[in-house]
């Protein structure tokens, strides 16, 4: 319960200060060392624990395979939400259309983000539940992530005519749907603990998804030395950061 308290805040309220700040030059730092973190958390420990269980070797990857598939499509899902049209786009709406649609836009993306950190807090206690320091480092990557994804959310709500008060509880509220998705995951894995080593595997399956398909080709549109320097060096840092907090494991 800690663990998915302190996440959803971490993230929210970090996101809350780069959107209203820092926004551009940090989340450019930001998604590099998320990439080294998610990578490192999913490749060099919590898919290690899933394939040192009992579970069979075919299954686990048919998980990461599906896991794939889901995430691609979730995210296909998102961008056909966000899919709407604006002011002065070249179409004839009557007076107010662009600020209902971007309305419902803002509320859907609260929806779909209470959600996800709801599917969050599952894949905390898992990872718990496996191994205390994979729930310690998989608690990490998901503030690592989620702070890039919540500034994004953060500028949808704020088009959507949030004040920035309200965006950053309406958000806040949100996140704390992970204490719930951590506490049913606890008792509901607890009882079934053959489930852990697949839910690890789905829950890299995001991570992987994530920073190879989204960040990542961010990163790649930088390509200049200057630029690229300290792309390489903050996955380092996050890569060092996840074998320091696993280290003896």
């Amino acid at each position: 319960m800690l663990a998915t308290t302190v996440a959803g805040v971490v993230s929210i309220t970090a996101a809350a200060i780069f959107s209203f700040t820092l926004l551009s030059k940090v989340v450019e730092r930001m998604v590099s060392l998320s990439v080294g973190i998610m990578l490192s958390t999913s490749l060099l420990h919590a898919l290690p624990e899933a394939f040192e269980s009992q579970a069979d070797a075919r299954s686990l990857f048919a998980t990461l395979l599906g896991g794939l598939l889901a995430f691609f499509m979730l995210e296909k899902l998102a961008i056909l939400r966000h899919s709407h049209h604006h002011e002065g786009d070249g179409h004839h709406h009557h007076h107010g259309h662009d600020k209902r649609e971007a309305g419902k836009a803002g509320w859907m993306i609260l929806v779909g983000d209470g959600m996800h950190n709801f599917t969050d807090g599952i894949l905390i206690a898992a990872a718990f539940l496996a191994n205390p320091e994979l729930g310690l480092v998989t608690g990490l990557a998901i503030i690592a992530h989620e702070i890039p994804q919540e500034i994004g959310d953060f500028i949808v709500l704020l088009n959507a005519g949030f004040t920035r008060t309200r965006a950053y509880v309406y958000n806040l509220l949100c996140s704390l749907m992970a204490i719930g998705g951590g506490v049913l995951g606890y008792f509901m894995l607890d009882r079934a603990s053959g489930m852990i080593p697949y839910v690890l595997v789905f829950a890299s399956s995001g991570f992987i998804y994530i920073a190879v398909s989204d960040l990542m080709p961010q990163m790649q549109r930088r390509a200049t030395l200057k630029e690229t320097v300290p792309q390489v060096l903050l996955i380092a840092v996050g890569v060092g950061l996840v074998l320091f907090l696993t280290r003896g494991h």
